[in-house]
């Protein structure tokens, strides 16, 4: 497994659910407040959702993190960059929205207690720590915890798994509020 494409593929992963999130922040007010008929979640609601997912999964990352770089110590790095493989197709059903039964924790729910611009804010902030993050671990380091995750059945994954996993997350809310934002124009030409 080369693990420096590994970083390099997330990196780029993680730039362009960012971007693609950060987008959402300029729409107008109509657009990011609308009710969908399905009586889900507001734009507004989806963008705060994001950030408080991945504020819960950046502690994990970090603790990961520490721990894989305390490993170092008492692993052998290049045993263990030899033996893994990336499983994507594993992850990629995280990436799309309702393609499986998906329960949050209530704490990961949005309350209205943000602005746009502090939700914006702190969504930048949490890409730069994600990009620290594959910095401290650039020579593999991140292979050397690994940490369940319940969602989708995923099992053992270790903190690069972690990371795409954030991306993937924000990547599958991307597209609920594309959905929010069809419905939306519909309703504007009834």
């Amino acid at each position: 497994m080369d693990i420096f494409r590994l970083i390099q593929d997330i990196k780029r992963h993680l730039k362009l659910s960012f971007d693609e999130v950060d987008r959402w922040f300029d729409k107008d007010k109509e657009t990011l407040n609308f009710q969908p008929s399905n009586g889900g979640w507001t734009i507004q609601q989806i963008l705060e959702h994001i950030y408080l997912t991945n504020f819960y999964l950046l502690i994990l990352i970090e603790k990961g993190s520490k721990k894989a770089i305390r490993n170092y110590q008492n692993l052998d790095l290049n045993i263990e960059i030899k033996n893994y493989s990336f499983d994507q197709k594993k992850f990629e059903k995280v990436g799309e929205y309702g393609a499986f039964e998906w329960i949050r924790p209530e704490h990961m729910e949005p309350k209205g207690e943000l602005n746009l611009n502090e939700i914006r804010s702190l969504i930048s902030q949490q890409y730069d720590q994600c990009l620290d993050y594959l910095d401290l671990m650039k020579n593999g380091e991140g292979l050397l915890c690994k940490t369940t995750m319940t969602v989708n059945e995923l099992g053992k994954i270790n903190v690069y798994e972690y990371i795409y996993f954030l991306s993937l997350h924000a990547q599958r809310h991307v597209t609920q509020m594309k959905n929010n934002e069809l419905e939306t124009i519909k309703n504007l030409k009834k």
